[in-house]
């Protein structure tokens, strides 16, 4: 089953799928694609002979208008036959995401620009930092800044304002776009899989202040950036994607942050985009990302 040759102009919709593997889940889920009059535009999928999973993730186009309440029919059909979590998204439709920073911003300029030039298909609703120091920027964008300062003593009204933020705005995910607030445990744990970090390096190595100075003085060979899950463990959460880049003698802390700054804004805005177009299996402690 293949795309019509001048890519169709109907609906169209991204299906996943996670359960126990066995034999004819892709055929099962292709008939059932077929039969709701779908082509398929890509389909990627993945048994995973460590834990006995099944994961598929399969982008479809129709040529004619979509029948939603046969499309949820087949969904629900589907979940129950093959014991399996089916989800379906619409792939044109803008993730909503909260955007946290503190007094770094080359994640977060990096993020507006792709947010801007479309290269991200999300809506940022606000920006929440402890900080004042990227409010007219964030602003000039046309998005609303919302200072939230934080001290040991203020943590919990802190996060209340954020949860608060994060029900207003209808947030699906929360990016910390170097944000420098550990989040409460109970923070981590009631919002899972929608909080997304980027960490300066390859984890777990130099967690911490001055991670680049750090590195300069461990005369290391090799830095790099971590996007992951955030979890209740520190630092510790799923990863979703890591870049890296050779690093020699010559060079010094402030070339090894420039550099790892640009590893770390590449890295994220990765994962993000993977994340929002569904690309993410997130199982336990570790991820299947799809091409």
């Amino acid at each position: 089953m293949s795309a019509p040759a001048d890519g169709g102009s109907g609906r169209e919709i991204v299906l996943t799928l996670s359960g126990p593997d066995r034999r004819g889940i892709v055929h099962a889920v292709t008939g059932a694609m077929v039969g709701l009059g779908l082509n398929i535009l890509d389909s990627q999928q993945f048994g995973d002979p460590s834990t006995g999973e099944f994961h598929l993730r399969m982008h479809l186009q129709g040529e004619t208008a979509l029948d939603e309440g046969a499309l949820e029919g087949e969904r629900t059909r589907l979940a129950v036959e093959l014991g399996a979590d089916v989800s379906i998204h619409d792939p044109h439709q803008p993730h909503r995401l909260l955007v946290m920073v503190s007094r770094q911003g080359h994640v977060l300029n990096d993020l507006l620009f792709r947010v801007r030039t479309g290269q991200l298909n999300v809506v940022v609703p606000a920006v929440v930092s402890n900080h004042e120091d990227f409010r007219a920027e964030v602003e000039w964008h046309g998005i609303p800044f919302h200072h939230v300062p934080v001290t040991r003593e203020t943590k919990p009204q802190a996060e209340a304002r954020l949860r608060e933020i994060i029900e207003a705005e209808q947030v699906e995910t929360v990016a910390l776009a170097r944000y420098m607030q550990v989040l409460s445990h109970e923070m981590c744990t009631d919002f899972p899989g929608r909080i997304i970090n980027i960490h300066h390096s390859l984890l777990p190595s130099f967690k911490g202040a001055r991670p680049y100075s750090q590195a300069h003085e461990r005369g290391v060979k090799v830095i790099g950036a971590t996007a992951h899950y955030v979890t209740a463990d520190l630092d510790e959460g799923p990863i979703i994607e890591q870049d890296f880049r050779r690093v020699d003698h010559r060079m010094s802390p402030a070339q090894l942050a420039a550099t790892g700054a640009e590893l770390e804004a590449m890295a994220f805005g990765r994962a993000l985009r993977w994340h929002v177009e569904r690309r993410v299996v997130l199982r336990g402690r570790r991820t299947i990302v799809f091409d």
